[in-house]
């Protein structure tokens, strides 16, 4: 069952770098393999989100060594949606990075009806260098959230279940998430869990979120980040 699993990647964690959130990598890194972590992943916030950082941050990304504590630290982003297969960040930064993330966020993100948002959705999973949506069950976002499972199955791009939008952020989420968690397990989409640390404590606290997509009745196999080796293969990165 999903939600006996101990996933060994957290492929959604923010540093002092978004603004907003409060630890440092090394701090992260630390927090990851007290808790037996094999792989975290650093997502900070696109540029486009008050108080993200510049894009150079994504670049520079490469200071930062591969393993920390002995957990692998990928480096990645949380991109902001901008428009139909838009991202903030510029065609030449995303080589550069181990995991691309995209979601919507009101503060910077196009936000319409329905029909819209998932118009938007679609062609941004379209492009095979973002990997993962971030919390496409946020409520204040509404989707066809069957047609976002049936064509994130399509074209191998994982949806998340995030942790923190049944605990903290995103309040009114838990209802979508479980509707998606039933149209992942009967399109066979590929999901991902993620902690959405914004502090070091969170790190790795996905519970709540394996719950919903094993009551959900998501396979184990389809989430991605249950293993560091499942997780590399996903992102085609070597072990």
């Amino acid at each position: 069952m999903v939600s006996t699993l101990k996933l060994q990647a957290d492929l959604h964690i923010h540093t002092i770098a978004s603004g907003h959130a409060y630890s440092t990598v090394d701090e992260i890194a630390r927090a990851a393999a007290e808790k037996g972590l094999r792989g975290i992943a650093l997502t900070d916030h696109g540029p486009a989100l008050p108080g993200g950082p510049h894009p150079y941050h994504f670049h520079a990304l490469r200071f930062i060594p591969e393993v920390l504590y002995g957990v692998r630290v990928l480096r990645g982003v949380e991109a902001n949606i901008i428009g139909a297969g838009k991202i903030d960040l510029p065609d030449d930064v995303l080589p550069k990075l181990d995991v691309v993330m995209a979601g919507f966020h009101e503060d910077c993100s196009p936000v319409g009806n329905a029909a819209q948002n998932t118009e938007i959705l679609l062609a941004i999973m379209d492009r095979p260098q973002i990997k993962v949506i971030s919390h496409p069950g946020n409520p204040s976002v509404p989707l066809d959230l069957e047609a976002v499972a049936e064509h994130a199955a399509k074209t191998g791009t994982a949806l998340e279940f995030n942790n923190s939008s049944f605990i903290i952020s995103r309040i009114g989420s838990d209802r979508n998430c479980r509707q998606l968690a039933h149209f992942c397990a009967a399109h066979r989409t590929p999901v991902t869990v993620g902690s959405d640390a914004h502090f070091h404590s969170a790190v790795g606290e996905l519970s709540v979120a394996q719950q919903a997509l094993s009551e959900g009745g998501v396979d184990p196999e389809q989430i991605i980040n249950r293993t560091l080796e499942s997780t590399l293969a996903f992102l085609n990165l070597e072990s």
